[in-house]
């Protein structure tokens, strides 16, 4: 076993050098490289992959019978980089003043390199507790295609006892967030020429009706008390091939994002019903909401941890993204789950996206004081 301390804003640096943008993902290489590290300082790893190069990993230490192990989980897939040019090199992991630049930095490598480097540095006293089980996942981005893998397979999760997913919220603590239901809803029609439309039926004409209709689609759910309401958003409609045909197909692409509970199967039925016959409805992303109630014991004592860090008091709050705890909470029977890491939420996604430094050392301490306090109880 090696006693080194893992330097978190280095690791991080070495996660973002991977290219892991999904797609195509090839996480393989990234999860092996964390595997290894983690195996030198006494975890048991294991690798699982839903696909060739889409390669998650469990790793554990410690743990017993009457108290589960704390879990901790991220994911080291990365969106693609956009349209845009970067001004500095999205893979170099370049650090000026506070700020490390790069794709992944925020959303999330730095929050898995700090999870890592914090139970690394106390693995002896883990092993001897209730533990850690880490949870590192391809395939999130894409609708937490690694995590929902991961949860069908037998005796590979495991038990854990409360969950930290380590998505960024510049080390805030948050309690839940919304679900995604993405949906593919498709009109077919008639193709013609295009002088002579009363021979055909367009299906972008039908489409038009679809969107029209779905402006004025309701829920009839109550607001959640922290997310608000569900909400609905038509981000793409596609249809047509040339200008000088009648189009026989259109595709409208519908990203609905529920709260915690609603049932993203009762939400698809419904919006099916509400869109009638001219249209065909298809999901594409399917991931529920997640809550933690505030006054769970547990919260609590992450409350009380990150007003002193923080140094303000903490008010009750949810991410506007969703996470792998769709997947994973219910996997490990609806734990106390809470998000919480240190990269910027405004950076996901973007261009020169970045992460401050002081956040991930600032986590490590974090993550180091969670994982201690769990196992030792």
């Amino acid at each position: 076993m090696i006693d080194k301390s893992i330097d978190a804003v280095a690791l991080t640096q070495e996660l973002v050098r991977f290219n892991t943008i999904n797609p195509p993902g090839n996480e393989q290489q990234c999860a092996e490289y964390l595997g290894s590290i983690l195996e030198t300082r006494g975890f048991e790893v294991s690798f699982h992959a839903f696909g060739p190069r889409r390669t998650s990993l469990v790793a554990r230490i410690g743990g017993n019978e009457s108290h589960p192990p704390l879990c901790f989980t991220g994911h080291i897939d990365t969106v693609p980089l956009g349209y845009k040019d970067w001004t500095v090199d999205p893979f170099a992991a370049e650090i000026v003043d506070d700020k490390m630049f790069g794709r992944g930095t925020s959303d999330m490598k730095s929050g898995v390199a700090a999870f890592v480097a914090a139970v690394t540095d106390i693995a002896p006293t883990l092993a001897k507790g209730s533990g850690v089980v880490l949870i590192i996942t391809a395939g999130e981005e894409t609708g937490c295609e690694g995590a929902v893998h991961l949860a069908g397979l037998e005796n590979v999760l495991g038990a854990a006892g409360a969950i930290v997913v380590a998505e960024p919220t510049s080390n805030y603590p948050m309690v839940g967030h919304k679900g995604a239901l993405w949906m593919k809803a498709y009109t077919d029609g008639v193709t013609a020429h295009g002088s002579m439309p009363e021979l055909g039926v367009n299906a972008v004409y039908k489409a038009a009706r679809a969107v029209s209709k779905l402006e004025y689609f309701d829920f009839n759910v109550p607001r959640h008390e922290v997310m608000g309401g569900a909400t609905l958003n038509v981000g793409t409609v596609q249809g047509g091939i040339n200008i000088n045909s009648v189009p026989d197909h259109a595709e409208i692409g519908i990203d609905v994002r529920t709260v915690p509970g609603q049932k993203n199967t009762d939400v698809g039925a419904h919006l099916s019903a509400y869109m009638g016959e001219e249209v065909t409805m298809e999901a594409v992303v399917d991931v529920e909401g997640v809550w933690t109630s505030p006054a769970d014991a547990w919260v609590q004592e992450v409350f009380g941890l990150m007003e002193t860090v923080l140094g303000e008091p903490i008010t009750i709050r949810a991410a506007s993204y969703f996470s792998d705890a769709s997947a994973l909470k219910p996997a490990y029977g609806g734990v106390p789950t809470i998000i919480l890491g240190p990269g910027e939420a405004s950076m996901a996604h973007q261009t020169d996206e970045y992460c401050f430094v002081s956040r991930i050392e600032q986590a490590v301490g974090i993550y180091r004081t969670l994982a201690e306090n769990w196992s030792t109880q």
